[in-house]
């Protein structure tokens, strides 16, 4: 039995626009055609597309998807284990949830008076995560679920309000050990998926109460960008210019905080729709070349010479946010501008 791709978007509950991306991007290639050219999925087709939408849910990026399915070895049956896994998990958290309604409804019929402000901020926080993730994806987060976990951050929150209290600057080498240790617990804690990074750092923007509950300002949030640039100057200072090397200097003390905001809008409009040719993509293209130029410059040949350098350099893509599959969304847009 062939589906066509209508049939399959359907019923897997995707959007045609974005099984014909998976197409494109090569994730998901239909295994046939009709005679009128429509694309066709077996059920092999079918098995793949679940994985890649586990995946997914696991808060890994596409690009990521089709590398991690290339390998030799991959198993279906060991993704199921682990989606039946977060199922149990997401069970185990409604179940303490119920426990603890019975429990208030129980001291309300007795006519007591619980603390009903900490079940509103409970409720409001629950409210405020289901926003930008789903059950499966709540139940993998260790910074959201372990408390082991979140632990970590007020000590180091405290660590680098203190720096900023000294009026140390960023390019300070303990500043810079600091957003290092921030960066690489901000990755740990979600499993080393950007894309979790992303959303978090997402609804960071636009939730005032996360950024409470996190403990974590505006100031300290560009504090820490601007030092973690200035961590890897030394490593673009390789490829580049020295002209080239101030250049970004210059930009990661101005602007290098605009940039999470805007990759948000991006992801944003890739989820709403993934057309790069959408006028609203080619707005966010041109913003991105904007702010790229004022980081890099315009003479000739940087950008080949930065691109080189995140090419050859590891450590320049640790905890970066712009992904290859932002990046080739953005290039078509400009194009197309």
């Amino acid at each position: 039995m062939m589906l066509k791709v209508g049939e399959l978007a359907r019923r897997s509950g995707l959007t045609v626009r974005t099984l014909h991306h998976y197409d494109t991007i090569g994730l998901l290639k239909p295994s046939g055609r009709s005679d009128a050219g429509y694309r066709l999925y077996n059920r092999d087709d079918v098995a793949r597309l679940h994985q890649v939408q586990a995946l997914r849910r696991f808060g890994m990026a596409l690009a990521d998807i089709g590398q991690f399915l290339a390998k030799p070895g991959t198993s279906l049956p060991d993704l199921i284990a682990r989606q039946i896994d977060a199922l149990d998990q997401q069970i185990a958290e409604a179940a303490k949830l119920r426990e603890q309604l019975t429990a208030l409804r129980g001291q309300l019929l007795a006519g007591e008076e619980p603390e009903l402000a900490t079940w509103l901020t409970t409720l409001e926080q629950m409210t405020m995560y289901d926003k930008y993730f789903t059950k499966e994806e709540l139940a993998q987060l260790p910074i959201l679920t372990d408390p082991a976990a979140r632990n970590e951050w007020p000590p180091l929150v405290e660590a680098v309000q203190q720096k900023m209290s000294a009026g140390v600057p960023p390019s300070d080498p303990s500043v810079q050990r600091l957003a290092e240790q921030w960066m690489a617990t901000f990755s740990r804690q979600v499993g080393h998926s950007r894309e979790m990074m992303m959303r978090l750092d997402n609804m960071w923007t636009r939730e005032e109460a996360y950024r409470k509950e996190a403990g974590v300002t505006v100031e300290m949030r560009n504090y820490i960008a601007a030092a973690s640039g200035e961590s890897k100057l030394a490593i673009y200072a390789k490829y580049l210019l020295p002209e080239e090397v101030e250049t970004m200097h210059r930009h990661f003390r101005t602007r290098s905080h605009e940039w999470p905001g805007l990759i948000g809008e991006i992801r944003a409009q890739m989820a709403a729709n993934p057309s790069p040719l959408a006028p609203e993509a080619r707005a966010l293209a041109q913003r991105w070349f904007e702010l790229f130029t004022d980081m890099v410059g315009n003479a000739p040949g940087v950008r080949e010479r930065f691109r080189k350098a995140l090419e050859s350099e590891p450590a320049l893509n640790a905890g970066r946010m712009m992904t290859d599959e932002i990046l080739d969304f953005l290039r078509q847009a400009h194009a197309a501008a």
